[in-house]
């Protein structure tokens, strides 16, 4: 290939996948190079509890163009996306899955369309081949995301994309701690373009996100882009308390002017606990968000590295 030729770095969170590699690499490497193009592929092993790292340096050792890191402890996919994104040199930077549901063929089609002008470019999974659970929760979550944030959002795109270097370079100067990697991108505002692509049943393993995961990732995810959550919970409690008023005038007009005394203490403290509960739900909103604060303002590193596929053939 000659040095005209554009590099195309593919960047690949690996998490209990280890046996899907070598085909991930085979079918990357058959595919950009029919694009042609030059390309790099980073794995970066976010503490796969199987021998994903081992696998890894075999790849790198077998293929210069294959590079590895290896993260100190697992600190979630974003996180390693955020680190492969750091280490890459390409003019096109993909981001896909390592559980080969991401089908490598459709980067040749990610690439394309991108050729019409566009800076970005999603896949598009019309069809998804998740099971029922994963794929109403994806639509449940960019419904309540778009409501909190005031953005359209398609829950058929994830991670698996093509970005410029500009789009990247930008990407790179965002370094909150919650991190949602296809929501940073589409903040950001750069010509985004859609191609549909083939979404495949997951060959190896299962994915890692739990109830317990979805959860905190969605609450991560809507409270570092929107803060209306807190002024929800101010229209709230401003409706609660003009509620208690007219209902507190109402009994006063009842007992001075009508002459009906308030019978029992039932409905007081039925008032007092459903209050309690809004104000202890509205201190836990707002502890969400000093929390985050809290996060961010200790500086730490969004990911430590224990090795890299370089610094081990450097040492050899």
């Amino acid at each position: 290939m000659g040095s005209s030729y554009p590099l195309i770095s593919v960047v690949v969170p690996v998490y209990g996948c280890e046996v899907c590699l070598k085909e991930l690499c085979s079918r990357v490497t058959k595919t950009i190079e029919k694009i042609p193009a030059h390309f790099e592929i980073i794995l970066i092993n976010d503490a796969s509890p199987d021998n994903a790292w081992e696998t890894i340096t075999q790849l790198s050792a077998s293929d210069e163009r294959i590079k590895g890191i290896d993260l100190a402890r697992n600190f979630g996919q974003h996180h390693a996306i955020t680190a492969g994104l750091d280490y890459t040199v390409g003019d096109w930077i993909v981001v896909m899955d390592c559980d080969l549901q991401d089908q490598p063929e459709e980067i040749e089609n990610l690439y394309q369309k991108a050729l019409e002008g566009y800076e970005v470019v999603f896949g598009n999974r019309t069809i998804r081949q998740d099971n029922w659970f994963k794929r109403h929760t994806s639509k449940l979550f960019y419904q309540v995301y778009d409501y909190l944030s005031g953005r359209t959002s398609d829950h058929t795109i994830a991670n698996f994309s093509i970005s410029s270097k500009k789009v990247v370079e930008g990407f790179r100067r965002m370094r909150e701690q919650n991190r949602f990697f296809p929501l940073f991108i589409q903040w950001m505002g750069y010509k985004t373009g859609t191609v549909r692509v083939e979404h495949s049943a997951r060959k190896e393993g299962k994915t890692s996100y739990n109830l317990k995961k979805l959860v905190t990732l969605a609450t991560d995810a809507i409270i570092s882009q929107s803060n209306k959550p807190l002024r929800l919970s101010i229209q709230f409690g401003f409706l609660i308390a003009l509620g208690s008023f007219i209902y507190g005038l109402y009994l006063f007009i009842r007992y001075f002017f009508l002459a009906q005394p308030v019978q029992g203490w039932t409905s007081v403290m039925v008032s007092i606990y459903f209050i309690g509960g809004l104000i202890f739900f509205n201190f836990g909103v707002l502890g969400l968000y000093l929390g985050k604060v809290f996060n961010e303002a200790k500086g730490r590193p969004l990911y430590l590295i224990r090795d890299t596929t370089e610094d081990l053939k450097e040492r050899r």
